[in-house]
């Protein structure tokens, strides 16, 4: 009897842990994490880089997350990783735009530490999205 109600859990806890949706994808996650901060960083911002900087940061991060949910709902893997390798292009976008930010003072040293570590962390997640699809297309 305890066997069976162990594996019930198991099973449920095995659907829990099922990715269902792009936002169960740590990549995403993560992702959004830093959309928010960029989003309250370029709150900062002097006026005049509404338009500007701002902008472009705000919407390479964006892009970020939502590439990596138009790959997640793809179906092929080459497709998926056309969509993942996007992400990490706006990514790296947004680090360079990062460092323009911290360069011109709109951004501290202490600020653009902590973001750039996000940015990192969401670098690794990707790269990890990437290399499995390339292995998933390299086996078929």
């Amino acid at each position: 009897m305890l066997n069976q109600e162990l594996g019930i859990m198991e099973t449920a806890n095995k659907a829990k842990s099922k990715i269902q949706s792009f936002t169960d994808l740590d990549a995403w996650k993560e992702g959004h994490k830093l959309v928010l901060v960029i989003y309250e960083m370029t709150k900062e911002f002097p006026k005049e880089e509404m338009f500007g900087l701002a902008i472009q940061i705000i919407r390479a991060a964006v892009s970020i997350t939502s590439n990596i949910a138009e790959g997640f709902s793809r179906q092929s893997y080459k497709d998926k990783l056309h969509f993942y390798s996007m992400a990490l292009g706006s990514l790296t976008e947004v680090q360079n735009q990062l460092l323009i930010s911290r360069d011109i003072k709109y951004l501290s040293s202490h600020n653009f530490l902590e973001i750039a570590n996000q940015t990192v962390k969401v670098s690794k997640i990707i790269n990890g999205l990437i290399k499995s699809s390339k292995t998933i297309i390299h086996n078929s």
